[in-house]
């Protein structure tokens, strides 16, 4: 990798750069773009690329570690102040969800470092996870959430959101054909509407689970689990016995 700018415009140049690269790698996937797509884009010659990356494949490197910067701290800072693990998780889930819209080429950029680059793809979500799992950790040790393995449950509830993501902001409600999705470059044109995030949020909530308590005061109902199984006082089958002889 070539050297970090010294000065602030090699600095500006360098951003101008990977805005330039977020836009064509999601408009034309990787082995479609080309170093000259790029400085065309930014607005600079190919030989200015070279003062910043190496190779293409620095530059994509470089896109998803500083989108997965971004985003994470779109999270971080969506969810800051929130007085429970609960409302923690919604804020941050919606700030994903804006984050995603403004820059839909996440899913796609995220989804070809699989094959172009499993490495930035591995770091991407662990960097995630890492900060997911201590809070989660920190929530259970506070009595917030129920007693679950924080690994785990940071691992299936980005799982949850990336899917809740891709399918209605990065494919709208509905609007789109299949096989059609939304244009990887248009940013800011969708939105997550708030009954998916209420039911989402409802779901996360009984995954999450309450704190442990004695058998004797947990209903049926705490028992029911993440899909929110209706709870029931008597088994509603009737029992051999009860039938009414003819």
């Amino acid at each position: 990798m070539s050297a970090a700018p010294r000065t602030a415009r090699g600095e500006k140049t360098r951003r101008r750069l990977l805005e330039a690269a977020e836009h064509v790698f999601a408009a034309h996937g990787y082995h479609e773009a080309s170093v000259s797509r790029i400085t065309e884009r930014a607005g600079v010659g190919q030989g200015t690329f070279y003062l910043y990356f190496d190779t293409k494949l620095d530059v994509f490197n470089e896109l998803v570690e500083d989108l997965n910067h971004r985003v994470r701290q779109a999270m971080s800072e969506g969810s800051r102040g929130a007085a429970s693990r609960i409302e923690a998780e919604r804020a941050g889930f919606a700030a994903f969800f804006r984050f995603t819209a403004e820059h839909p080429a996440l899913y796609r950029v995220v989804r070809e470092a699989e094959l172009v680059s499993p490495d930035a793809l591995r770091l991407h979500y662990s960097r995630i996870v890492e900060g997911y799992i201590d809070g989660l950790r920190d929530a259970a040790e506070e009595g917030e959430i129920g007693d679950i393995d924080p690994t785990v449950a940071a691992w299936a509830l980005m799982g949850v959101g990336e899917m809740i993501g891709m399918r209605w902001v990065l494919w709208g409600d509905g609007d789109a054909a299949p096989g059609d999705p939304a244009d990887p470059t248009a940013s800011g044109t969708r939105e997550v509407p708030a009954h998916v995030l209420d039911e989402m949020m409802r779901f996360i909530a009984g995954a999450l689970g309450r704190p442990a308590l004695a058998p004797d005061e947990r209903s049926a109902s705490d028992r029911a689990g993440a899909l929110g199984r209706p709870a029931l006082a008597t088994d509603p089958r009737p029992a051999a016995d009860d039938k009414e002889e003819s």
